[in-house]
């Protein structure tokens, strides 16, 4: 029988995220044991040895709720990062302070900018919200900061700078982008979200911490996810200014972040050279494939990540499923913004070679 409740209005507009079949299902339908998975932008060395220890003494307490306010994390996070306590929001991923700071500061008559192809939600979660996205397109896979301030209205609330941004792995010029924040009016929200900003060695990268003295409007966004190797456990976390953080406490869930992730951070952030250690290997990995695939005349944005985005001058899908048939998934350029190209993680160098072999006998 169906349902004869109807979903909001606002729904009927919005497609869920395209989380795409299993592991298990791609093994189970073409009958491939070993698949090399370079499609999720996950850090392929896992995490520190140590965390998996601190989860273990964990186990006995997991009757307990987390502490809501992630106060210990917090206070080891502010000693390492250098900030003060009160600046420092721990979220269920960053992906979820992304939700909280729509769900506190933008009204539904107001809007925000974002690039056309940068990271999904900050759209989906403007719309869902009641605002108006408006979307600035691209220039050369990059976010084109004059613009998006030619965009700004009387009804902008908040704008999106995704650095380095997801599915380009681009980064945006230090002193563009100081420029631009300074020119953007105090009363608009600047969220930067550096979800990939330890794989970010390029000089040109901007060290954005040292800004939040200066712009009480900036948020920063950072994560666990990535380079310390904690996707599975959702630990993200905000750097803002306190009376930012004061208006997101009263809209998240009260143990929003679990107390498993809580101390895996707290354990990851010791383990330095483990961090260390995966951003050489990624840089290692990512030097390898610029030099192959321009051996094999394929372009790519230039990235400051743990991925890549190559235009392979075919079908996305096509080459996708192609290299599936080989054991190896990536993500289609298609869903992403670029038809003619795939994104692929750096990965092992034994996947590396194993992908560049592949490539060049398809």
């Amino acid at each position: 029988m169906a349902v004869k409740v109807k979903s909001r209005e606002i729904l009927q507009h919005i497609a869920a995220y395209p989380l795409g079949k299993s592991l298990q299902d791609i093994q189970s339908e073409l009958g491939i044991v070993n698949i090399r998975n370079m499609s999720e932008i996950e850090n392929v060395f896992g995490c520190s040895p140590s965390v998996k220890k601190q989860l273990m003494q964990r186990l006995d307490h997991l009757f307990t709720y987390p502490d809501g306010s992630a106060r210990a994390l917090s206070s080891k996070l502010a000693d390492f990062l250098g900030v003060a306590q009160n600046q420092l929001f721990i979220g269920n991923g960053s992906d979820e302070i992304i939700r909280l700071l729509i769900r506190a500061f933008l009204n539904t008559t107001e809007e925000a900018i974002m690039a056309d192809i940068t990271f999904p939600r900050y759209k989906t979660n403007v719309s869902i919200e009641g605002g108006t996205p408006v979307i600035v397109p691209l220039k050369g896979g990059v976010h084109d900061l004059t613009a998006m301030l030619a965009t700004i209205t009387e009804k902008t609330k908040m704008i999106f700078v995704c650095n380095p941004n997801n599915p380009t792995g681009t980064i945006v010029n230090k002193d563009d982008l100081i420029s631009f924040i300074e020119e953007v009016p105090e009363h608009i929200l600047i969220v930067l979200d550096e979800a990939y900003y330890e794989y970010a060695t390029s000089e040109e990268y901007l060290q954005s911490i040292p800004l939040l003295e200066k712009h009480a409007n900036l948020v920063i966004l950072r994560t666990f996810s990535k380079v310390y190797g904690l996707a599975g456990l959702r630990i993200g976390y905000g750097i803002m200014d306190s009376s930012i953080l004061a208006e997101l406490n009263k809209v998240k869930e009260v143990f929003n972040v679990n107390q498993l992730g809580q101390a895996a951070a707290m354990e990851a952030i010791m383990d330095q050279e483990f961090r260390k250690d995966c951003i050489l290997r990624n840089e290692r990995g990512r030097a390898y494939l610029e030099a192959e695939l321009e051996k094999l005349g394929y372009t790519y944005f230039p990235t400051n990540a743990n991925f890549m985005m190559i235009h392979i001058g075919k079908d996305g899908n096509e080459i996708t499923q192609q290299l599936l048939a080989k054991g190896i998934m990536v993500k289609s350029g298609a869903v992403l913004g670029y038809p003619n190209s795939i994104r692929v993680t750096i990965c092992s160098m034994e996947d590396n070679r194993y992908f560049i072999e592949t490539l060049k006998n398809l």
